[in-house]
């Protein structure tokens, strides 16, 4: 009997350099690539938004329809189911006589009590659940330590990881196998959600589509075509523009572009044409993403707690009218309304804004930080989970920063970062 593997996509919305992807093809007769909408991550956050707005879910969108363009070309086909993995797998893996199902692993506790219900209800069927470690630079086998000795403090983790960094080469785009027949649904729109239109705003500065094909493209636009890399950490902290940062982090959010990929394509750029504080920098920060992970995979739940990892208590507040100023750009700092309203008609801020706004909603408004991670987690197009809530609890003085009083001042913030005002003119204008 041929072997047939279903391969789970999640957020590894790609073909090169996805393990998960390689080896079903590597071993599998007939291979059945699959996404799943899960309803549960549409729903209400309980604060009365949406888990995922619509700008984010648009994204998702574009990223699942280009895997099945993708797929299409090579004779094979992306399923899409709407409903509940643990329902919908079990299903498919009975009708086709599926005996593996392949997927990327999970860190973080929503994600993997959901897989292991599948692997539980798959395992009654005596098909074997199997997972790849397809996110981040560093596989967790080539760490100088366990995952429970990972450094509370990124500068010491980098400093172990540098002395001996070992990135493993991409895996190659296999050659893909049969699909069986198997029905599928058709890919939803944001309103088949429940979601409003993502209707784009002519200031985003996410001006790509996702999906594999636009994340290359972008990256060769960025690295070679425009030359940006080479004085990246001087204009990484703008606020205007698509060009003042990669603008990589959508696609590796959501798995169409990986880590591997862009560290190997800065390599050969540092060989090419130079190699500067610049080109370090963006590896750098893909080591920061990298540590995010290291550090949930450590902590567990205790990344989502009030207190953090730290174990900090804190007084916050839980100031629903405060909070829905900040949500919606209105209390009346205008650097900090400016990104806010850039974020919700558009689903993206700058790196320099992120910091400002949680620092203003923690420190200036001693809102609950919890509440600004789940207000990210609804808006932003490149949204993360380890990233996401270990960068709020870090600003907010209860994760992985060594400084217990950091503080970002909005007037000298602005003195040095838009003193002319430019950028908060652009978005509080019309």
């Amino acid at each position: 009997m041929p072997r047939t593997i279903l391969v789970w996509f999640k957020n590894d919305l790609r073909l090169r350099d996805n393990e998960t992807w390689y080896r079903a093809c590597q071993h599998g007769d007939r291979v059945i690539p699959l996404y799943v909408f899960d309803p549960r991550q549409f729903g209400l956050h309980k604060l009365g938004f949406p888990r995922t707005g619509s700008f984010r879910a648009q994204f998702l969108i574009e990223s699942v329809t280009a895997l099945r363009e993708k797929l299409r070309a090579t004779g094979s086909d992306l399923i899409v189911k709407i409903g509940l993995p643990e329902f919908v797998m079990p299903e498919i893996c009975t009708e086709n006589q599926v005996s593996d199902v392949f997927t990327r692993s999970e860190i973080t506790d929503e994600e993997i009590r959901i897989s292991s219900v599948v692997a539980h209800s798959l395992a009654l069927k005596n098909i074997t659940f199997t997972t790849f470690e397809t996110t981040t630079l560093l596989h967790p086998t080539n760490l100088p330590f366990e995952i429970a000795g990972v450094p509370d403090q990124f500068s010491t983790f980098r400093k172990a990881v540098e002395l001996n960094l070992i990135v493993q080469l991409p895996f190659e785009e296999p050659e893909v196998k049969s699909l069986p027949d198997v029905e599928s649904d058709k890919i939803p729109t944001v309103q088949d959600l429940g979601l409003p239109n993502a209707e784009p705003d002519p200031r985003s500065v996410i001006t790509y589509t996702c999906g594999e094909a636009a994340a290359l493209r972008r990256m060769q636009e960025y690295i070679w075509d425009k030359d940006l890399l080479k004085s990246y950490k001087e204009t990484r902290n703008g606020l205007i523009g698509a060009d003042y940062s990669s603008k990589f982090s959508p696609a590796l959010s959501l798995g169409c572009l990986s880590a591997r990929t862009i560290y190997y394509e800065v390599k050969k750029y540092e060989q090419v044409r130079v190699a500067n504080d610049s080109t370090y920098w963006l590896i750098f920060e893909l080591l920061w993403r990298d540590y995010f992970r290291f550090v949930a995979a450590k902590y567990g739940n205790k990344i989502f707690h009030a207190q953090g990892i730290r174990k900090k208590e804190t007084q916050w507040q839980h100031d629903l009218k405060k909070f829905e100023a900040w949500r919606t750009g209105n209390t009346g700092v205008a650097f900090i309304d400016a990104n806010m309203k850039e974020l919700l008609l558009t689903g993206f801020m700058s790196n320099r804004g992120r910091q400002n706004v949680a620092s203003f909603l923690t420190k200036d408004l001693s809102i609950d930080w919890r509440w600004g991670a789940a207000w990210f987690e609804s808006q932003l197009m490149d949204y993360d989970v380890c990233s996401n809530w270990l960068n709020w609890a870090y600003v907010a003085g209860v994760g992985n920063d060594p400084r217990e009083d950091r503080y970002f001042n909005t007037e000298s913030q602005v003195r040095k970062y838009d003193p002319e005002s430019r950028y908060s003119n652009l978005w509080l204008s019309g």
